[in-house]
């Protein structure tokens, strides 16, 4: 679908507005019904047989209509572009997951997400030398062609869009350098934490893209930062734990390139002693709390030592990392993954 037309935007931002259908269903509806119109006149019981389940949302057409309207008019308003998954620009490894947003919503250039991507996560409380390893780490993947993703979030995310931009500053020829992405847990208008909107400023200027799959106005609901990870995942052949307690969102985001069947590695900053101390302390935490929690008992699950003990590699740089990406299935001979699992399960 073109979406150049004021038509065809009102008709994605109604469907992006339809929250309880998924985007298959959503491109059901499109092929079904084809315009806006078509789409808005629908009672419930009419997409219910359309997308092939019953659904008991509660729906008004044209109340979702007078949404969508207000949504266009602030994108227009404060420059905002948007791409659709069918979409030649929509990315392509956001595409491939099972659950790919409808929309995405930028600012930038969103260009970039054809180049090689890695996502580097990891807790908003993180060590200095956590931090520092990150901007390292970062830097060496941009320098070498690679894109940067992650959350904008305080602590290891922010290093990780540092270090993408100090590969750019840096570089001689910034046509060969890598650029960083930030995926937001709500709007595009609404940068969070408001501390890093400096830094939204400079990812912009340096190339980079900021983007969400919310429209304009939605605020960064908790069950949203989790979403928002999924997207992280997506958008990488790779993801790269730098420091992270179990259950931690960025530990979410591990879960989900898995999920995803891309690579997972942990950085050996992940297991110093300062991070065991910390997880140690979460577990207990998540112990007592998982007889009455659920939710509580998969966080537990979601813990580095049980992601190595599984074969997740450990690396120390991004040479180390190159070395893992490169190595045969099965065959990953990574010093530093060897010595952390002696120390951990020996």
């Amino acid at each position: 679908m073109d979406i150049t037309c004021r038509e065809d935007k009102l008709l994605c931002l109604v469907l992006c507005r339809m929250t309880f259908l998924s985007t298959g269903e959503k491109i059901k509806l499109i092929k079904k019904l084809d315009s806006l119109h078509n789409v808005i006149v629908q009672s419930i019981e009419d997409i219910s047989t359309i997308i092939g389940r019953k659904s008991r949302a509660r729906w008004n057409g044209k109340f979702v209509l007078r949404q969508a309207q207000q949504d266009l008019h602030l994108i227009e308003k404060l420059n905002i572009s948007m791409v659709l998954c069918t979409d030649e620009e929509y990315p392509a490894s956001l595409r491939e997951i099972s659950d790919p947003p409808f929309l995405l919503f930028y600012r930038g250039n969103i260009k970039i997400l054809r180049n090689s991507c890695i996502s580097v996560v990891g807790t908003r409380r993180m060590s200095m030398n956590a931090g520092r390893e990150c901007v390292e780490f970062s830097k060496s993947a941009c320098l070498d062609g690679n894109n940067i993703v992650s959350g904008l979030a305080y602590g290891i995310d922010r290093k990780a869009h540092e270090g993408a931009l100090k590969a750019f500053e840096e570089a001689s020829d910034k046509s060969l350098v890598g650029r960083t992405v930030a995926v937001l847990p709500g709007a595009i208008d609404n940068i969070v934490p408001e501390g890093n909107r400096k830094l939204a400023v400079k990812i912009l200027e340096s190339g980079g893209v900021i983007l969400s799959e919310y429209p304009p106005g939605e605020e960064a609901l908790p069950y949203r930062f989790v979403q928002r990870n999924r997207i992280i995942a997506g958008l990488s052949s790779a993801t790269v734990v730098i420091q992270a307690p179990p259950g931690s969102g960025a530990m979410h985001t591990a879960e989900f390139a898995l999920d995803y069947n891309r690579e997972l590695m942990f950085h050996r900053e992940a297991f110093s002693d300062s991070s065991m101390k910390i997880s140690s302390i979460v577990r207990r935490q998540l112990s007592i709390a998982a007889d009455k929690n659920s939710i509580e008992e998969k966080k537990l699950k979601m813990d580095p030592e049980l992601y190595v003990h599984d074969g997740a590699p450990i690396i120390k740089n991004y040479a180390d990392f190159l070395e893992c990406m490169f190595e045969l299935p099965g065959k990953r001979s990574c010093e530093q993954t060897k010595e952390v699992q002696l120390t951990l399960f020996d």
